[in-house]
């Protein structure tokens, strides 16, 4: 991609892992790390993979018998290995986090191209809905990250994160350049659209995020029929102005997109989203 001007601007390139999940977590596990070197040989420097990627997505009913772990523990273990082998900076998806204390999150580690895990970002917005109990297994995070990494500043939030105007602009003014969504959503068994196509809303407001914070917003979701839920896939990448550069079907694949980094300062320079706004003004979102 080229900037406003027709010169090259900074690019990154992102890979995406769209996967579907079985029973057995090793063999996710295992399948995910192997998308990962692909995604890298195709040229990704930033790889993201999808939300509870070792799981079939068991918050869709109540009681689930799942065993959580450390954060870092066996799994983070294995995605820094992979980030170090692969030479990429990595968003681990989330893994099922007990934390020192017993509380339970929904959480992403990052880990740059050495494999060195720089932090990790607890999902704050989480929904208790048919299909969608998560309050019964995850308490809400309570903080946002943005990692600087050699290729870019990475925001990171999670599937219902991405609903919300107000992380994506924290993240904004924290820094993120990169905006990833690890994701888990699709359509479900008896319950109707009726406020409108799920999947095109999903999307919009994402590019939404994208446009309004003038940086890039990258939606990696998982694919496949588990229980009542049919995951519609879609993952995409949009730039700094909504544009998509690169959008998954519904079957599994590693997505590519390349993106001019400076665009973003572009969008701001002419738009001035950030410049203009009224800070004074926004206490009320707060109450």
């Amino acid at each position: 991609m080229k900037n406003g001007s027709g010169a090259a601007g900074r690019q990154v390139t992102l890979g995406l892992v769209q996967m579907a999940m079985g029973d057995d977590r090793e063999a996710n596990l295992s399948k995910a790390l192997s998308m990962v070197a692909a995604a890298a040989q195709r040229g990704a420097s930033i790889v993201c993979l999808p939300e509870l990627f070792t799981y079939r997505y068991f918050p869709q009913a109540e009681g689930a018998d799942v065993e959580p772990e450390p954060v870092p523990g066996p799994t983070t273990k294995r995605l820094s290995q992979a980030a170090r082998e692969a030479n990429v900076t990595l968003v681990g998806g989330s893994v099922y986090e007990r934390a020192p204390g017993g509380a339970l999150y929904n959480t992403s580690a990052v880990f740059d191209e050495k494999g060195r895990m720089l932090g990790r970002y607890r999902k704050v917005q989480v929904p208790q809905d048919e299909a969608f109990y998560e309050k019964d297994y995850f308490s809400s995070g309570k903080a946002y990250r943005v990692f600087r990494t050699s290729r870019a500043r990475v925001g990171v939030l999670i599937c219902f994160d991405q609903w919300f105007p107000e992380p994506a602009r924290v993240n904004r003014l924290m820094g993120a350049e990169v905006l990833f969504y690890p994701t888990a959503i699709g359509r479900v068994d008896g319950i109707d659209e009726a406020e409108g196509d799920w999947k095109e809303a999903w999307e919009a407001v994402q590019r939404g995020h994208a446009i309004a914070n003038s940086m890039v917003v990258a939606a990696v979701n998982r694919v496949g029929r588990e229980g009542r839920t049919g995951f519609w896939g879609g993952s995409f990448v949009c730039d700094q102005f909504g544009t998509v550069l690169a959008r998954a079907d519904e079957r599994e694949q590693v997505l590519i997109a390349t993106c001019d980094l400076e665009l973003g300062r572009q969008v701001e320079a002419g738009w001035g989203f950030l410049r203009n706004r009224v800070p004074s003004t926004y206490g009320r979102i707060a109450k």
